[in-house]
């Protein structure tokens, strides 16, 4: 590791302590949030000692890294298994989806900001994880190319569940969502014998998902 990043690591492993004493144990993603290096993600302009608290930051354009404990309960709740392969919607900085790949997923991920995609795959790309698929586009018209997806992790809020990604996930894949306008709560679908089954979980707050213009 870069002498640069020695004084960062006791943050990340508070960081981690943190999450596992608010109820997180699988040792996978816990190791995985060990080995990421969070800071790396968050743009320069924003990057400070408060890189690995428990809150989200701001990236610019608006959007924010999330939260710490949210994406290792996001991940924990999707069960990823070396292999599978996942469709991210709402890349941001990058850090979500280098998480997923430091489990072993091909992920495919999707940022409606050019700008972010651009940064998002620069730094996914320095920090080995250039295998990491990231396309600057419309994340409500997912990747068809690519689908179907064993799971799907929605890191954006919209409205209500796109219909398009639902059309996405394999037949028992699993698909986590906040859904909502201002009150948002987070969603997991898993689809079965072609019907999907919906159940309620946590209140959340993110940031919009944002649809492309025509």
């Amino acid at each position: 590791m870069p002498k640069e990043d020695e004084a960062w690591v006791p943050r990340r492993e508070a960081m981690v302590q943190l999450i596992r004493q608010r109820g997180i144990r699988d040792e996978r993603v816990l190791s995985a949030m060990t080995a990421v290096r969070r800071h790396r993600y968050i743009p320069e302009p924003f990057r400070n000692a408060r890189a690995y608290g428990d809150h989200p930051m701001p990236i610019g354009h608006g959007q924010t890294i999330s939260q710490p404990y949210i994406v290792a309960y996001m991940t924990d709740i999707l069960n990823v298994q070396p292999g599978e392969k996942i469709l991210e919607i709402g890349t941001g900085s990058g850090y979500q989806a280098a998480v997923l790949a430091e489990m072993g997923a091909k992920v495919f991920s999707i940022e409606i900001v050019p700008e972010l995609a651009e940064h998002a795959k620069a730094v996914l790309n320095a920090e080995g994880y250039g295998a990491v698929a990231v396309l600057a586009g419309d994340g409500y018209q997912g990747w068809p190319e690519y689908a179907p997806f064993d799971a799907i992790i929605v890191t954006c809020a919209p409205e209500n569940v796109p219909e398009a990604l639902v059309a996405q996930l394999k037949d028992d894949g699993r698909m986590i969502v906040p859904v909502g306008v201002g009150t948002q709560r987070l969603v997991i679908l898993r689809k079965r014998g072609g019907q999907v089954i919906k159940e309620d979980d946590l209140a959340v707050r993110f940031v919009p998902m944002v649809k492309g213009t025509e």
